[in-house]
This record gives structure tokens, sequence and C-alpha cells, in this order.
């Protein structure tokens, strides 16, 4: 695949973890480890973009 594909996956997933983390406490709100499983996965997705070439 080509890197910039990638890169652009990954970033998209990181703004999706962040945006269902904001949607799922506004419909039910979940536990505080939840949250940080979620957001954890988002920032993983950032680190794995910018190591990219």
């Amino acid at each position: 695949m080509k890197p910039n594909l990638l890169k652009t996956i990954f970033n998209g997933v990181a703004v999706a973890m962040g945006i269902a983390v904001i949607v799922t406490n506004i419909v039910s709100p979940l536990s505080l480890g939840s949250v940080t499983s979620l957001l954890a996965i988002g920032v993983a997705a950032l680190g794995i973009a910018n190591l990219q070439k």
C-alpha cells in the first residue's frame, strides 16, 4: 500500500475513535476504562501514522 493512503487511514481511525467517545458519552456514558481504551486506540493509530516515511 502507498504510505500516503496508510497515513490517511490511520488519521481517519484516530478521528473516528474521538468522535465515538463523544457520541457514546452523549447517548449513554461509558466507564472510564472503556473511554480510555477507545482513546488509546486513536492515539496508537496516530503514532503508527507518524512513523510512516
